[in-house]
């Protein structure tokens, strides 16, 4: 295989840390650019354009599957691999419609990464061995399953409807008869369970994991 200019994205430095002492012994691999913020990916893709994209899909500027389907389109020569915690199937079927050649999971081992790296630059799709798994089961008996299903209480998803809707923390109070302190710590918790930071990623992440319509 021929040097492979590998570009990797996660909005978690460690994680870019981790990765780039993972991968850089590997000689035929060289990282190019590395960063937290897909803002920054877009820019870069404006001056230079690596071989393959190793891109988490929760990203705090914008969304991951949105991001990877405009690298696609304005880049279609850069191979995106996906590179998340979550083993959801609606994750990966989004991802893949998106143009994604490969999806990996955050405990994949150094050797599994430069399997995957190597099979998107030979023109192949690659999958984790995990998801393959999941979506062969869901094939045979119909059902989603996913060990990141959010295991919210039947409060907490009465305030995420009601936020979903447009409520304030206040009018929610009012309208289940609790007081505002308890709102906004429900509030967090949900926040904490989806992993997002705000109103509009919430209702987004909830849209996409089917807890709301």
């Amino acid at each position: 295989m021929n040097k492979c200019k590998l570009v990797l994205v996660d909005d978690h430095i460690v994680v870019l840390d981790g990765l780039k002492t993972m991968l850089g012994t590997f000689m035929h691999l060289e990282i190019v650019y590395a960063t937290q913020s897909g803002t920054a990916l877009l820019h870069y893709l404006e001056q230079e354009t690596p071989d393959v994209l190793l891109m988490d899909i929760q990203m705090p500027d914008m969304d991951g599957i949105d991001l990877c389907k405009q690298v696609v389109r304005k880049y279609p020569g850069v191979k995106i691999i996906a590179f998340s915690s979550f083993d959801d199937s609606n994750y990966v079927k989004q991802i893949f419609r998106n143009g994604a050649k490969g999806y990996l999971l955050k405990n994949s081992d150094k050797h599994t990464i430069v399997k995957a790296i190597e099979a998107v630059m030979e023109g192949e799709e690659y999958m984790d061995e995990t998801i393959k798994k999941i979506l062969l089961q869901e094939s045979i008996t119909g059902q989603r399953r996913s060990i990141f299903d959010v295991p919210l209480t039947k409060r907490e998803k009465e305030i995420l409807k009601l936020v979903a809707e447009g409520f304030t923390s206040q009018e929610i109070a009012d309208k289940l008869f609790i007081n505002l302190r308890t709102v906004e710590t429900h509030r967090m918790n949900i926040n904490q369970k989806l992993d997002v930071k705000n109103t509009v990623g919430l209702v987004k992440e909830a849209m996409k994991r089917g807890l709301i319509e």
